[in-house]
């Protein structure tokens, strides 16, 4: 077995894009802590990748959504010091329109999305500076830049987390911590199930497969990307988006109404 990369810690680990991230890390080097809600499906992806790759794979069983879980979670992150890479992958989504929304279950995708990749990361980075390098990736979603496509307030999460992460490379520039954001389209996942719309029911040339989707995440880390969108065909895209929100930013603050609020 070869000299360990560290330690990655992938949350949604035992199914869809993180049990994908976990066995891709595994061979790329890592190893690995596994954290999803359910114990058997955790190890069950564990042992398959122990006995593929030979790299050590410890689980935790932890509902994000309960503070006393997630604080258990970041304090492994926290205290750990072979962490080197943390894979903020679990998350929630919907399709019903707002009105028909249970805001319940809005909360509680909020919890999950917003609240337990925050504190995770809240964790990470200090660690991750006094240890002298890390790896963030923030799983956020196309959604982050196209809120209209599904339910408002999955939009709204992703749209925090594509934030965020653009406020921390901003804070993170000259240190040796990465910050890669992950804007998946339509997955092969059962997200779509849990979401409401099971993705037999998405036109195929729209649906990309985990691990499809992962594999061109990875190669976007290795290019130290920040914004990675594996379906877009064309990177200028996104440049031009980017550019033009930068080129507002000058002229967000000021002192005088813009003249065409002024009154005649």
């Amino acid at each position: 077995m070869s000299t360990s990369k560290g330690k990655a810690v992938i949350t949604g680990g035992s199914s869809g894009i993180g049990a994908v991230y976990a066995d891709r890390l595994a061979r790329q080097g890592y190893d690995l802590i596994l954290v999803a809600r359910s114990a058997a499906k955790l190890d069950r992806v564990a042992t398959t990748i122990r006995q593929k790759t030979g790299r050590i794979v410890e689980t935790v069983t932890a509902d994000l959504t309960y503070p006393a879980h997630l604080d258990k979670v970041a304090a492994i992150i926290a205290q750990d010091r072979q962490v080197t890479m943390l894979v903020n992958n679990a998350g929630l989504g919907a399709t019903a329109p707002l009105l028909e929304a249970d805001p319940k279950a809005m909360s509680g995708m909020i919890d999950l999305n917003v609240t337990a990749l925050m504190q995770l990361t809240y964790e990470a980075v200090p660690a991750f500076i006094a240890r002298g390098q890390g790896t963030i990736i923030n799983i956020s979603s196309i959604v982050a830049i196209t809120p209209e496509r599904l339910n408002g307030v999955y939009g709204a999460s992703k749209a925090f987390v594509l934030a965020f992460s653009q406020s921390l490379k901003h804070e993170l520039a000259g240190t040796n911590v990465h910050v890669q954001v992950v804007l998946p389209g339509a997955t092969a996942t059962d997200f779509w199930d849990t979401a409401g719309l099971p993705v037999a029911h998405l036109p195929k040339q729209i649906v990309m497969s985990a691990e499809d989707l992962v594999d061109a995440a990875l190669v976007g880390l290795a290019q130290r990307e920040f914004v990675t969108i594996p379906a877009l065909p064309d990177a200028a895209q996104w440049h031009v988006y980017e550019a033009a929100r930068q080129a507002m930013a000058g002229n967000l603050s000021n002192s005088s109404p813009a003249s065409r609020y002024l009154a005649a």
